[in-house]
């Protein structure tokens, strides 16, 4: 009986081991950033609302998420949040203000169909691929990848910026894209 307890006390070891280390060791790919968007749901709701969301990269840490998020749009109330390390911590809380006549849910996105994580990985990927090909960069990581959504709330114009910098350091690559995934362009 001891044997069977510690066979499978090591088989669920080997298991959580393998599991890639929590939100913070995530890959800067697709199916890494699926993980973060799953992690954000849980936290906040298939249903919060978001004005910024970002994700940084620090080599000992891991992956930073930062958002500003609320639950309930009409109270004009929003948190800033952070996840480093696996924990969450509110930074602040911040009262919104709106144009007469509009709404606060106006000037605010969700994470679905129109706008994903996943998408925002798969740029990423694309970016570190393209400056590899382009600039000859042998292993370019993810400095910080944001979905940038416009003051004015037109959700077309939303944008997913990825910051991409060479393994150690130095010049900055900021790729732009359309909502759709569509280049914008490169600065650097």
């Amino acid at each position: 009986m001891k044997v069977l307890k510690f066979t499978a006390l090591v088989g669920v070891i080997i298991t959580l081991l393998s599991c890639g280390g929590g939100t913070s060791k995530q890959s800067a790919n697709a199916e890494g950033f699926a993980v973060l968007e799953k992690e954000i749901k849980s936290k906040f709701g298939d249903e919060a609302y978001f004005t910024d969301l970002s994700i940084a990269y620090n080599k000992s840490i891991g992956n930073i998420i930062g958002v500003t998020v609320t639950e309930d749009p009409e109270s004009l109330k929003m948190g800033q949040w952070n996840l480093s390390q696996d924990n969450w911590t509110q930074n602040s809380e911040i009262s919104l203000e709106v144009p007469e006549g509009t709404k606060a849910v106006d000037f605010m996105f969700q994470l679905n169909e129109k706008i994903t994580l996943s998408k925002l990985g798969e740029l990423v990927e694309s970016s570190c691929k393209q400056l590899k090909e382009e600039k000859n960069i042998e292993n370019p990581i993810l400095s910080m990848a944001q979905i940038k959504f416009p003051k004015n709330g037109d959700i077309t114009k939303t944008e997913y910026i990825v910051i991409i910098i060479p393994e150690n350091g130095g010049t900055n690559f900021i790729f732009s894209y359309e909502l759709n995934g569509d280049f914008i362009g490169l600065n650097y």
